[in-house]
């Protein structure tokens, strides 16, 4: 019995670090501004689907709030690149890290149009862009 206590002791403080955490990068992703984007393409349709990320993927996902994105895959395998802001590109009006609820947009940027999910198997790098055609 007192090793669980110990146990539990220990686990709790562990836990809320890590909600604290996750509660951080949460705020600092939503006030972040991005860096200028490159090159424009035309988007392929709204909603985007969910994808599972290859290794490849994972090293160029750095959208955040302000950057404009084109759709170079298609609405069932959707490959996003960052590109000018203009028109037919898809702005991005919030990133919402350790999500895969695409849904979430509606309620937290109801001004969007679209929505791309980046679902990981490891949850807590999944992300949800919440996305406005321009």
């Amino acid at each position: 019995m007192i090793i669980g206590l110990v146990v539990l002791l220990l686990l709790c403080p562990c836990l809320g670090l890590v909600g604290w955490g996750v509660w951080q990068v949460a705020d600092d992703e939503t006030s972040v501004a991005p860096p200028a984007p490159t090159a424009p393409a035309e988007p392929t349709g709204d909603p985007l689907p969910t994808v599972e990320p290859t290794p490849t993927e994972d090293e160029g996902d750095d959208f955040a709030k302000g950057d404009c994105v084109v759709n170079d895959g298609t609405d069932d395998d959707a490959e996003l690149r960052k590109v000018p802001c203009g028109p037919n590109t898809y702005e991005v009006l919030l990133r919402i890290p350790a999500t895969a609820d695409g849904d979430r947009c509606e309620v937290l940027a109801p001004q969007a149009t679209a929505n791309y999910v980046h679902d990981n198997s490891v949850n807590l790098l999944d992300y949800v862009l919440c996305l406005k055609e321009r």
